[in-house]
Order: structure tokens, then C-alpha cells, then sequence
């Protein structure tokens, strides 16, 4: 609809708060995948840390992760839910002065972090390495979050909630949960606390919480973002919306379970270990179901991934999802994992699911929504989409393919041994033979963030060029 037809006093989407997500993620797409290669290199060339305390692996790779997972991949799911949200029911955000707040917290938590992950100042927690003040924070940020989004959805204009807003809504209340059990601890002073729980209960507690946080951070919240960009920028329904909510509570129901597959052969029950692997096998049918789902969205429309190099970044994460969720379930089979657990096997498929799902899908909806944040139908330089996609589909298969190989070796070569009883190699000589997969995976790393850097410099021309203009409600609220 043209704005000249519309009436003077209708109504705007509250967007402002949406472009500064958009951008900041593309900033800390760039940030965190920089400082990935800088720790990728240290695996390779250890001496790179310079001596420098805060510059060493141990100190960088939690920097890494939460760079990543908390301030890129935090802050596209800001951005696209309350894009999404708002265009699907019709209405402005709720309270948009707290949606304000929810990214100056956000990034405020994120400015804490990078002081005090490289000084060491941690929990020790995998995903959750943030000391206790900067986890309450967080919760305030979350509840303000939920505060907006759910609000929204309670003041909207059409009958109907979209499934992508299902998707949204389960990953911020779920995600609000395991981070408040998980992260509940004892202070001891302002830069340290104590678990609240110890030993068994402790590692049972951290790894329901980080394999949801694989769950539902980096799954159903971008399954929310897949739900709705892929239609639009397929111009085509989704292929089956009975499918779609079949999906969501098999999902939901499933993911919460998996946990212990990632304590196997430990201290952990057997009964518990056995019921993590068995949810996670059927975890394989929601999660195939919403892969096939969204591909088979462009059904009458497979044309147009010739020529639409968005589409080719959000079906091709499709594919990564489907490939991680497929392997995700046979490493917790425990006689598979008694080959990968502890290899670069599991740094492979990490980052399939990270750099081929998240990381794709996520920069689909970027170049998706950025734009159109500027009054702009496409990005400033349209051709570099094209080669950032190819640029960061080859880094991710160097990277992948480099990793599972490595973790094959090195779970061999660590379980050989020789007739006496004694094992064939010592671990010094399954660093060596690794080391040269360490150097491809560098490659593919530099390929990643080349990628990331070409999305950076059109990013700048776009908003050069665009110009902020508000988006119309439209005056009559689409039926459902």
C-alpha cells in the first residue's frame, strides 16, 4: 500500500529498536567469528597466545562461544521476533520503551562479558560462564523481553498466532527457566560464586541446561525466524501448517529430555544416561519434520533458488539442520559415542549446527530484514549476497568435514591397543596426526568470517543509501 493513501493518523511499527539489533548483530557476527579463528589458530599454533594471560585459549574460547551464541545469535532473535511479532498480529510492540531497555541491557551484558571472560572472572559453567551479578541481569533482560513479546501478542489485531510466534514465545520462556535453575549460585564476593548444587546433581543440572540451550536458543527460537522469512521470501505458504504444530509440541516435548546424552560413561545413573539417548533418537522425527517442512515450502518455487542467494542461505540451513539432527542423535547412541565423546567428532558437529543452521539462517534473515528496515527492497550491493553465500558454504564444509575426520582418528587411535593390553599411541602422537586438520579448520574459519566482514561492508552501503522511514499498520488486520 502506498503511503500516500493512507490515513495521516495510522499507525506505525515500532522498528527503531529492530534496526539496532540488526545491526549490532551483524557487528557481533563479525566480533565473534574473529575471535573463533584467533582460537582455531591457538589450537594450531599455540604460541599465537603471546604469553598474554587473557589471550590464551582458555580464556578466549568462552569468549568465543558466548560472542557467538549470546551476542550474535541473542540479538538476531531480538531482532526478528520483534519483527515478527509485530507484523503477524497486526500491532505496534508493547511497551516499546522496555523494548528499549532490552537492548541496552542485552548489550550492556554483552559489554561485561568481553571485560570479564579474558580475565578469568567465570563460573566455569559451559554456556553459562557469566558470574552471578551479570546472571541477574540477564533475567532482568529476559523477564523485560517476555514483558514485550508476550504483551504484544496480547494486544494483537488478528485471531490467529502464527507459528513462528509458538516457536518464539517456547524458546523465551524455556530458555528463562534453565537459565535461572542452572545459574542459581552461592556468592562469595562480587567476581565469584559457588554452584548451588554439587557433583553428579551439578554436571546433570549444566547439561540439561546446555543442551537446551542448543534446544531452544539455537533451535526453536530460529525455527521461529525459518517460519516466517522462508515464506515470505519464497512468496509461498508454509507446506503444511498442521505439520508446522505437529513440529512445535513434539519439539518442545522432546528437546527437554536429551540432556544426558552428553554424560555418558560418567558418574551420571545408567537409567538417566539411557533416557537421554532414547529421547534424543526421537528427537530425529519433530526435527526432520520441520526441515521437511520448510524445504518443501518453495514446492512450485524451486526456480528461484538460482537466482535468490537469500533463499539459498535459508534452505541450505535447512539442510545443516537436517544433517546436525541426524548426527546429534547417533552420537548419543553410547556405543557411538564411546568413539566420539571427547574428539573434535563433537567440535563438528557443534559448528554444523552452528555455522550451517544458526549461522546461515540467521544471515538469510538479516539480508532479509535489513533492508526493508531502510525503506529498501534489497542490500546496496545485491552480487556480494551471492559471494558471501558460496564464500561461507565452502568454509563451512572445510571446517566440518576437517573436524569429523580428526575426531574419527583420534577416537581410534585412543582406543587401539596393542595384544599385551598396552595402547598403541600415546596422546602426543594423536595431537600430531591432528594437527593438519587444525590448520584446515583455520581455513574454513577465515572463509566464514571473509564472509561475515563481505555482509559487514554492505551492511554500511545499505544504510548509507537507505533512509528511515515508519512501517504502516495497515488499517484493515489481515484475517487468519
Amino acid at each position: 500500500m502506498a503511503t500516500s493513501s493512507v490515513p495521516a493518523n495510522q499507525p506505525a511499527y515500532t522498528d527503531t529498536v529492530v534496526r539496532w539489533f540488526a545491526v549490532a548483530a551483524v557487528l557481533y557476527g563479525i566480533v565473534g567469528m574473529l575471535v573463533g579463528v584467533i582460537v582455531a589458530s591457538q589450537l594450531a599454533w599455540p604460541e599465537l597466545n603471546l604469553g598474554i594471560p587473557f589471550l590464551s585459549y582458555g580464556r578466549l574460547r568462552p569468549l568465543h562461544t558466548n560472542a557467538v551464541i549470546f551476542a550474535f545469535g541473542g540479538c538476531v532473535l531480538f531482532a526478528t521476533s520483534y519483527h515478527v511479532v509485530q507484523r503477524t498480529c497486526q500491532t505496534r510492540l508493547f511497551m516499546p520503551g522496555l523494548a528499549l531497555f532490552t537492548f541496552l541491557g542485552w548489550n550492556l551484558v554483552i559489554l561485561l562479558a568481553v571485560v570479564t571472560l579474558p580475565l578469568g572472572l567465570t563460573s566455569g559453567k559451559e554456556y553459562a560462564e557469566l558470574e552471578w551479578p551479570i546472571d541477574l541481569l540477564i533475567a532482568v533482560v529476559w523477564v523485560a523481553y517476555a514483558v514485550v513479546f508476550f504483551g504484544t501478542i496480547g494486544i494483537r489485531k488478528v485471531k490467529h498466532i502464527y507459528v513462528a510466534n509458538w516457536f518464539f514465545g517456547a524458546f523465551i520462556i524455556a530458555v528463562a527457566l534453565l537459565h535461572i535453575v542452572n545459574s542459581a549460585a552461592i556468592p562469595v564476593s562480587l567476581t565469584k560464586s559457588y554452584s548451588a548444587y554439587a557433583g553428579v546433581q551439578d554436571a546433570m543440572v549444566q547439561w540439561w541446561y546446555g543442551h537446551n540451550a542448543v534446544g531452544f536458543f539455537l533451535t526453536a527460537g530460529f525455527l521461529g525466524i525459518m517460519y516466517y522469512y522462508i515464506p515470505k521470501q519464497a512468496e509461498r505458504p508454509v507446506y503444511s501448517y498442521r505439520l508446522s504444530i505437529v513440529h512445535f509440541w513434539a519439539l518442545i516435548f522432546t528437546y527437554m529430555w536429551a540432556g544426558p546424552h552428553h554424560l555418558h560413561y560418567t558418574a551420571l545413573p545408567d537409567w538417566a544416561q539411557s533416557i537421554g539417548m532414547l529421547f534424543s533418537l526421537v528427537l530425529l522425527a519433530p526435527s526432520w519434520g520441520g526441515m521437511i517442512n520448510g524445504i518443501m515450502t518453495l514446492s512450485g518455487a524451486w526456480h528461484k533458488l538460482r537466482d535468490d542467494p537469500i533463499l539459498k542461505f535459508l534452505i541450505v540451513s535447512l539442510s545443516f539442520y537436517g544433517m546436525s539432527t541426524f548426527e546429534g542423535p547417533m552420537m548419543s547412541i553410547k556405543t557411538v559415542n564411546a568413539l566420539s565423546h571427547y574428539t573434535d567428532w563433537t567440535v563438528g558437529h557443534v559448528h554444523s549446527g552452528a555455522l550451517g543452521w544458526v549461522g546461515l539462517v540467521s544471515i538469510g534473515a538479516l539480508y532479509f530484514l535489513i533492508p526493508r528496515m531502510l525503506s529498501r527492497k534489497t542490500m546496496y550491493f545485491s552480487r556480494a549476497i551471492e559471494l558471501h553465500f558460496w564464500v561461507a558454504t565452502i568454509g563451512i564444509v572445510l571446517y566440518i568435514a576437517a573436524m569429523w575426520i580428526a575426531g574419527v582418528m583420534q577416537g581410534l587411535m585412543w582406543r587401539a591397543v596393542n595384544p599385551d593390553g598396552t595402547l598403541v599411541y600415546s596422546f602426543v602422537e594423536s595431537v600430531k596426526a591432528t594437527y593438519p586438520f587444525y590448520v584446515i579448520r583455520v581455513l574454513g574459519g577465515l572463509l566464514y568470517l571473509g564472509g561475515m566482514l563481505i555482509m559487514g561492508w554492505n551492511t554500511v552501503m545499505t544504510i548509507r543509501a537507505g533512509k528511515v522511514q515508519p512501517a504502516l499498520i495497515p488499517a484493515v488486520a489481515a484475517h487468519a
